[in-house]
């Protein structure tokens, strides 16, 4: 990591800048193989798993032997982690349901909103050397909670056509019966246009490399949303002399073990902070399997001494970070001082891993900055809310005079009209 000491606040902007990740020819890739399956449906679908994934397949649809068979493949350990991390989800996703509250705005008019779940959602679910069976407690969960009707997964097949055990028992898990062998960009076009095999959604939802995240952003392309804009994951950690320098550096690998276009970023107010942090994620990252996809993460990645926590604060903020974490005294203090970050961890006890798995935050979170203007998938991110109203004839009499003067004015006179007609009529 680059040790930055006391830069000026006309440098923060140039500081907060994420690693360029290479594009060439990324598009041109994505927009053919979106046009392959369109065109050609499933057929496009097997060429494309045979020179991605390497595995040559006869058809996509995981069946509900397979789904229940993996259950026995599943360490009984680790089912009961999955099942504590599933409870804790589903009680934080649950309290965010919205009753319907109906607002009197005048004599005689009633209005009120109502959530519906999104009839059909695609979720992706990377697999290869991480196979992100946490995102299926992610997903599913809020999307089952939801009411979506047609839940839809897609995850990469190993060459030999299977699909992680683990994987498979989660979705079995929170209730996903409808699970595809197909990964990568194929999947995220078999999501947009349908094929024979796999239906078409609504809306995308789940991470992935660099040609998944295109992939997803070239489907808006074609009506089909998505669940935000992403890159690769980070972490911004805020520490000061009552850290532990251990804690700290194992914060950093967690998110640096991503990937090689991940980004890691501390910050401190003292530089002896910075030193011991530094001193300990040398020694960890010495015996860490991922270290050298860490190693190169952390070559684009900062520590930073500014003069004072409320610096600190006041660059994070400009930073934006997925996660941001608080290992400072009295943390809970400066909450209201955040305004742009994917999800906070307040304390030296609440590190990112437990966000990533089981205290019942989502970890589907806005990477690269997008925390500026994005929020991190929840229950809502699987609804549309449908707003409605009722007038009386007290009502239309109420407002109706407002309404005539406004469309006037406007020069919208059907749209007058429809109130004069109402306003007119005769007991």
């Amino acid at each position: 990591m680059q040790k930055i000491l006391n830069p000026g606040r006309e440098q923060w902007q140039d500081l907060t800048q994420r690693p360029l990740t290479e594009q060439v020819k990324l598009n041109d890739i994505v927009n053919t193989v979106f046009a392959e399956i369109k065109r050609d449906g499933d057929k496009a679908l097997k060429k494309y798993s045979l020179l991605f994934d390497k595995a040559s397949l006869q058809s996509f649809a995981v069946s509900p032997q397979e789904i229940n068979e993996t259950a026995e493949k599943v360490p009984a350990e680790l089912k009961v982690a999955i099942q504590q991390a599933q409870s804790n989800i589903e009680k934080f996703h649950a309290a965010q349901a919205e009753a319907g509250t109906e607002v009197e705005t005048s004599k005689g008019i009633k209005c009120w909103r109502e959530s519906r779940g999104i009839e059909s959602v695609g979720i992706y679910i990377p697999g290869g050397t991480a196979p992100l069976f946490s995102t299926v407690l992610m997903l599913g969960i809020p999307a089952r909670l939801a009411g979506c009707k047609n839940i839809i997964l897609c995850t990469p097949p190993a060459a030999d056509g299977s699909v992680n055990p683990v994987i498979l028992y989660t979705a079995g898990l929170v209730g996903i019966s409808s699970i595809f062998r197909v990964g990568g960009i194929q999947a995220i076009a078999a999501f947009t246009f349908g094929t024979e095999s796999i239906p078409k959604v609504d809306k995308i939802f789940g991470p992935g490399n660099q040609y998944v995240t295109a992939a997803k952003q070239a489907a808006q392309h074609f009506g089909v949303a998505i669940d935000m804009p992403a890159g690769p994951s980070e972490v911004l950690v805020i520490a000061d002399k009552s850290s532990n320098p251990a804690f700290v550096a194992a914060d950093l690998l967690s998110q640096a073990e991503h990937g090689a276009d991940s980004q890691v970023i501390l910050l401190s107010d003292n530089e002896m902070v910075i030193d011991k942090s530094l001193l300990a994620l040398e020694q960890q990252l010495a015996v860490l399997p991922r270290a050298a996809m860490a190693g190169k993460a952390l070559a684009n990645s900062k520590a930073i001494q500014l003069s004072s926590i409320a610096d600190c604060i006041a660059f994070s903020n400009l930073y934006a970070p997925e996660h941001l974490i608080l290992a400072v005294d009295n943390a809970r203090s400066l909450v209201p001082a955040i305004t742009k970050a994917g999800s906070v961890f307040l304390g030296n006890y609440s590190c990112e891993s437990a966000g990533d798995y089981a205290s019942g935050t989502n970890h589907t979170l806005p990477t690269n900055g997008y925390a500026r203007n994005y929020s991190g998938v929840s229950l809502d991110s699987f609804v549309t809310k449908i707003t409605f109203q009722e007038l009386t004839k007290e009502g239309i009499q109420t407002i109706g005079p407002a309404i005539e003067l406004m469309a006037e004015a406007e020069q919208l006179f059907a749209h007058k009209n429809a109130v004069t007609l109402r306003l007119s009529e005769r007991d």
